[in-house]
């Protein structure tokens, strides 16, 4: 009678660890990738964009003169 305990961790093994993955990404896949990291870069760089545009522009209002009142600058 054969001792089988080694078989089985190596079948396993073996099983378990493919050399190559024989796949064909085609360039439809690639491009999808591309577009989706532009994707979430773009939308992080209009974030910071935001993020510093809002606070000047609510300065910049402040510093002008409404419109209809008289500016106490000029006589």
């Amino acid at each position: 009678m054969r001792n089988w305990s080694g078989v089985a961790p190596l079948s396993s093994l073996l099983i378990l660890s493919p050399l190559a993955a024989q796949a064909y990404i085609g360039p439809g896949l690639g491009t999808g990738v591309v577009a989706s990291v532009l994707g979430v870069l773009g939308s992080i760089v209009l974030v910071m964009i935001a993020v510093v545009y809002y606070p000047i522009k609510r300065m910049l209002k402040r510093r002008r003169p409404r419109t209809g009142q008289a500016d106490p600058s000029r006589k």
